[in-house]
């Protein structure tokens, strides 16, 4: 065997022990899904602050006004049903009226761009929107995201030295070919459980806050008929707008009982 690929094949065999001696088995909230993670809370919130710091950098971030104050209004009153201990919850609107997009990065920074609040009809729908995404980071999704990549990576270089010494020709069409399998077979299908499962996470914290879960469907509902050219599901990061709908709509019993509890307190 080859001296190189004897360093190879420890290097992967590396790889696999120091993953499996980091790994942490995490449970998602509300589902109570098992999750690998490989990265801790405290190098997924560096992830985050460093990232707000770039969006606060390069975004037109509005910081006053009755849009800044409905945001962050709601996603407080979200983020205390939430009680997450050690998140730092702040809510940004993003300058952008042709943007209709939020997002949420770990230890709980959540932007909204006006683009967004333009499209939602009530406060219950834009409190559908920051639930959602306050989702995400209560079921630490980014840290999640980043784990199955490196597990990916190293399964990638375990691929490469099981299929033994190859042309370059051959070698870089088997490295296509398992970054697409990965994409199309795990990595794509495993962001839109991601967003299924921050759909309903959301509902039910958004209803424990008292606001009406049904305003997640309407939303949606509405979106489907923003933009026509969406791709197929399974070339997406994003599940379809109607099959979102039919799992919110499969979740919303259960979410309008807090709906109702909430109202009661």
């Amino acid at each position: 065997m080859p001296h190189r690929r004897i360093i190879h094949i420890y290097w992967v065999a590396f790889l696999f022990a120091a993953l499996l001696a980091a790994q942490g088995c995490a449970v998602a909230p509300y589902t109570g899904r098992n999750q690998l993670m490989l990265v801790s809370p405290q190098q997924e919130l560096t992830l985050g602050n460093q990232a707000a710091e770039q969006v606060l950098h390069e975004e037109k971030v509005v910081r006053s006004g009755a849009q800044v104050n409905e945001v962050q209004a709601i996603g407080r009153r979200i983020a205390m049903v939430a009680d997450q201990q050690g998140y730092q919850w702040q809510f940004y609107v993003v300058d952008d009226p042709e943007t209709i997009n939020a997002f949420a990065l770990p230890g709980g920074k959540v932007f909204v761009y006006t683009g967004l609040l333009r499209v939602a009809k009530s406060p219950d729908e834009v409190a559908a929107v920051i639930a959602h995404e306050i989702g995400h980071v209560l079921a630490r999704h980014g840290g999640e995201r980043l784990s199955n990549t490196l597990l990916a990576q190293v399964g990638q270089e375990a691929a490469m030295i099981a299929l033994g010494d190859m042309s370059p020709t051959a070698t870089k069409a088997a490295n296509v070919a398992f970054g697409l399998g990965a994409q199309y077979g795990y990595i794509l299908p495993f962001s839109r459980q991601q967003e299924y499962e921050a759909d309903y996470i959301g509902l039910m914290i958004m209803a424990q806050a008292g606001y009406d879960p049904r305003a997640a469907i309407s939303f949606w509902q509405t979106m489907m008929q923003q933009d026509k050219a969406k791709p197929p599901e399974y070339l997406s990061t994003h599940p379809s707008d109607r099959n979102r709908i039919a799992e919110l709509e499969r979740a919303m019993p259960r979410a309008m009982q807090y709906y109702q509890n909430s109202r009661r307190m």
